[in-house]
């Protein structure tokens, strides 16, 4: 299974409170990605994040629309997010939704994870072409 790597920047991030009630804030959040790497392109996403009092802790699920290459196939897809967060730790997984991808990611399928090193964002995403 090939692995693709690389890194993103986060090119937008806006985020819209829906929830502030006592214990936690909930906010839909529109993102815009560049990625660079095994993957080159960009992205779209819209997020539902869950952040408490104390900061220490978080979450968050969403949808992710990539255009561009991997390994320079041509095509898009969507990646299905679900990530959590405490004192530190982090688990940011991604797994791209079965049948999403067209052109040359047409049948498209796999899972990865993504790493947020102080803002320093890096992936890798484990993926199979039918």
């Amino acid at each position: 299974m090939p692995r693709a790597a690389g890194t993103f920047t986060i090119d937008s991030w806006e985020p819209q409170p829906y929830d502030e009630a006592e214990g936690a804030t909930l906010s839909r959040v529109h993102i815009t990605k560049t990625f660079d790497g095994d993957l080159t392109g960009t992205s779209t996403a819209d997020i539902i994040t869950a952040i408490p009092l104390v900061e220490a802790s978080a979450a968050y699920v969403g949808f992710e629309r990539f255009t561009g290459t991997a390994h320079g196939r041509k095509g898009t897809f969507v990646l299905h997010h679900s990530a959590g967060g405490h004192a530190g730790e982090s688990a940011l997984s991604w797994t791209i939704l079965p049948d999403s991808g067209t052109g040359e990611l047409l049948g498209i399928r796999g899972s990865g994870q993504i790493v947020n090193d102080d803002g320093a964002h890096s992936f890798h995403l484990d993926y199979e072409l039918n």
